[in-house]
């Protein structure tokens, strides 16, 4: 394998990441050093569902409470659409519910609610039928259902029959149990002040709606809300700003939304991206300016409005435009240890487990491995 070392150094130096730290972590990759359980018709077992007060050498308080450790289902999508009529491995959202409580989890965050047809309920479990069913399955494994990345009108004013879908997937989460309920996506694509206003105003009346049904609505980011908000400056040919202030634009969201009324899932991954890609912008005046994005520390600024995370990690990657490559959670150099340091209030925060590529075409069980394997290591850091 050939090495840039000055590539690697200037982008481990742009991550904030040490030398030692960067070293370690690529070694590791390259040697496929992930230990994982083999899944098969015998479930893994985790070690019984106490919260252990000491470090791996007796010291240190845990940084994520047992019952805070959670898990999005995205991660294992491919096991719960999986046929349990063609495979021993867990299929349908019962048996991944039954793996993933042995494993440790004691929450999941949904991201649909489809199956398999051959699973116990059938193909579609989005009804108020189905939420039934799910949460017997939930209860019978101690997991509670966290929040959800769900419907979210697409039409503004909304639509008659958006509203009634909104409605329908609030008495959903109702019936789990849910104290949120959310998106996968962010509230506008644009980059332009104007739209993140108009976005604002729909995300508060949304966000009305969920409260009175005694729910908390979320918006979750993805790299580009972190990037840097059009809001003065020169024009363009259609009338829209060319520069920034320098506010990103989750900031201005934050800044202009209800904290009674519309929260945020931080997924640090994603944030990490931001941090990389997104660290000047030009100014009102055509100066650039440099600005290094924070993650934790916007988090610090604004605790109460970050109920729940999403907690993936990544290796260094210099090529990708993006800085990292994803990996099981803990195997990576996104430094969680300081972050869930930084952020405290460890009995309000809610980190889900993340692995977007966590699926594979040629190892049928990896998904579930690497939700073992991020379990693991979010109940092993310490403070």
């Amino acid at each position: 394998m050939n090495v840039n070392h000055n590539s690697d150094d200037q982008l481990r130096r742009s991550l904030g990441i040490g030398r030692r730290s960067f070293l370690s972590t690529c070694t590791a990759v390259a040697a496929g050093a992930i230990a994982a359980p083999v899944l098969g018709a015998a479930p893994v077992h985790a070690a019984p569902r106490t919260e252990n007060k000491g470090g791996e050498n007796g010291k240190g308080q845990v940084l994520v409470p047992a019952d805070r450790r959670g898990i999005i289902l995205y991660t294992v999508r491919d096991a719960i659409g999986r046929d349990p009529q063609a495979s021993t491995l867990p299929s349908g959202f019962r048996e991944v519910f039954e793996q993933l409580a042995r494993f440790g989890y004691q929450q999941v965050e949904f991201a649909g609610y489809g199956q398999h047809a051959n699973a116990p309920g059938g193909a579609s479990l989005e009804s108020v039928e189905g939420a039934k069913q799910l949460r017997r399955w939930l209860d019978d494994n101690g997991l509670r259902a966290q929040g959800n990345h769900g419907f979210i009108p697409g039409s503004w004013p909304l639509s008659s029959t958006d509203l009634d879908t909104f409605k329908k997937h609030l008495e959903i989460a109702n019936i789990l149990g849910m104290a949120h309920v959310g998106t996968g996506g962010d509230p506008t694509s644009s980059a332009y002040k104007a739209d993140w206003d108009v976005a604002a105003e729909k995300w508060h009346a949304l966000g009305t709606l969920a409260r009175g049904a005694g729910l908390k609505l979320y918006t979750h980011n993805h790299d580009a809300a972190y990037g840097f908000l059009l809001d003065g400056g020169p024009l363009d040919a259609q009338g829209r700003p060319t520069r920034s202030s320098g506010i990103r634009k989750l900031e201005y969201f934050l800044s202009i939304t209800d904290p009674k009324t519309v929260w945020l899932e931080m997924d640090i991954f994603w944030a990490h991206v931001a941090q990389y890609k997104f660290r000047t912008y030009t100014a009102h005046d055509g100066s650039t300016q440099t600005n290094i994005f924070d993650p934790a520390g916007l988090v610090t600024r604004n605790n109460k409005r970050y109920p729940l995370f999403h907690a993936k990690d990544g290796v260094v990657n210099a090529t990708n435009g993006q800085g990292y490559d994803m990996v099981p959670f803990g195997t990576g150099v996104i430094d969680y240890h300081t972050f869930f340091s930084r952020v405290g209030h460890r009995n309000y925060h809610n980190p889900m487990i993340e692995q977007d590529n966590a699926p594979s075409s040629t190892n049928p069980g990896q998904s579930l491995e690497h939700a073992a394997i991020g379990y693991r290591n979010l109940a092993a850091l310490r403070r």
